[in-house]
């Protein structure tokens, strides 16, 4: 599909709302899951596209939005990576609390897409991008932000393996835990906690306790 194509798809089926915990910022949301799934297979068959998490705003993601709003003074200046972006929440927060500069990275064409969308309703400009490479440490950012990544085995392991390199070379990294199997706990120094309604389509409960985590070097 061309970019404008998916600019209309989005559009067509989201609607413009804001985040339960982070209100100051409106994004495209779908308002049903199953709907908006079926949706995306049928339009995009052959893109070989991952599911729509896009089009929610999910408690990892919205914790860290909330955390750079109340703390401006930790992003002011600074360039900030969201990674696993998503709707590119954690990024626009970034933008809003005065960051130099904000990437919001997605594997994901259509979270891309939305990232921008979301970016130029908010009222701020931010660059977007497709793949990280986890073989080096990212050091165009003086902060990661990473929401909700640790849920998979082994991608989070090779996920946390990245974020220790960048880690080691100076930057700091903050990661969203919303109880997830796979977070690295014993490395993680707790800075903030929110309680993030949800919803049971996306979630097995209402709301989610969010853990923000500054992640340290393992001893």
């Amino acid at each position: 599909m061309k970019e404008s194509e998916i600019e209309d798809f989005i559009r067509a089926q989201t609607i413009l709302a804001p985040a339960s915990l982070v209100p100051e910022i409106a994004l495209y949301l779908a308002t049903e899951v199953t709907p908006l799934w079926h949706m995306t297979e049928e339009r995009l068959k052959g893109g070989d596209l991952p599911p729509p998490y896009w089009a929610f705003a999910w408690p990892g993601g919205q914790g860290l939005a909330r955390y750079a709003l109340d703390h401006p003074h930790e992003f002011e200046g600074k360039r900030v990576l969201d990674f696993a972006a998503g709707c590119g929440i954690a990024a626009i927060a970034a933008i809003k609390a005065g960051a130099k500069s904000a990437l919001a990275a997605d594997i994901d064409p259509l979270a891309q897409t939305a990232s921008r969308l979301n970016a130029a309703k908010n009222g701020i400009s931010m660059d977007v991008s497709g793949g990280i490479d986890f073989g080096k440490a990212f050091t165009r950012a003086d902060v990661i932000l990473a929401g909700d990544v640790c849920y998979q085995q082994a991608m989070s392991a090779e996920v946390l393996r990245w974020l220790y390199l960048s880690l080691a070379k100076g930057v700091r990294v903050l990661l969203a835990d919303p109880g997830r199997a796979y977070a690295p706990c014993d490395n993680l120094k707790e800075i903030a906690r929110y309680e993030v309604p949800t919803s049971r389509d996306l979630e097995d409960r209402d709301s989610r306790t969010v853990i923000i985590g500054e992640l340290r070097l393992p001893e």
